[in-house]
């Protein structure tokens, strides 16, 4: 309890002090933060862009797509975790370091099974690499739109 009661003491004591910080200087520090970013850090560059559109799909049958990129940086990119903003969404990622200058691919399946209509989904990628968002992760995305029956020729799923 005493834990508790301090940690909440600490906290409120620290907004308190951000709080009365002038609007300059605290702008300043958030400025201060985004100056730390390491040029040498590895870089993703995805061939293609960071969007596929599939058109249209049927709802009988899963579209991958294969994502490939390119690390311009000057050291390692190494990808911890993908995840979707949906279960029906399932990335892939390689699970080896992708050296500078060298090239990669990250496969994303979008299970229609169900589905109809349009759909947008996002895939977070953790790594080491800077983000394309404002957050610590980078985003990919996967659009298109899911009808019953056939599928059209020219809106298969691109296979990699």
């Amino acid at each position: 309890m005493k834990k508790v009661i301090f940690a909440l003491a600490f906290a409120a004591c620290s907004t308190a002090s951000f709080a009365q910080m002038p609007a300059p200087q605290a702008q300043d520090m958030g400025k201060e933060t985004a100056k730390k970013v390491d040029k040498n850090a590895p870089k993703f560059e995805f061939i293609g862009g960071d969007t596929h559109d599939f058109g249209n799909l049927t709802d009988q049958k899963d579209a991958e797509y294969f994502f490939k990129f390119k690390n311009v940086g000057k050291t390692p990119l190494i990808i911890t975790n993908a995840s979707a903003s949906c279960g029906c969404t399932v990335p892939e990622f390689p699970k080896e370091p992708v050296l500078p200058g060298k090239t990669g691919q990250l496969k994303v399946t979008f299970h229609t099974a169900g589905k109809s209509g349009p759909f947008d989904k996002t895939v977070f990628i953790q790594s080491n690499a800077a983000s394309n968002t404002s957050g610590d992760r980078y985003e990919l995305h996967i659009k298109g739109a899911v009808t019953p029956g056939a599928q059209t020729g020219s809106n298969a799923p691109a296979k990699g």
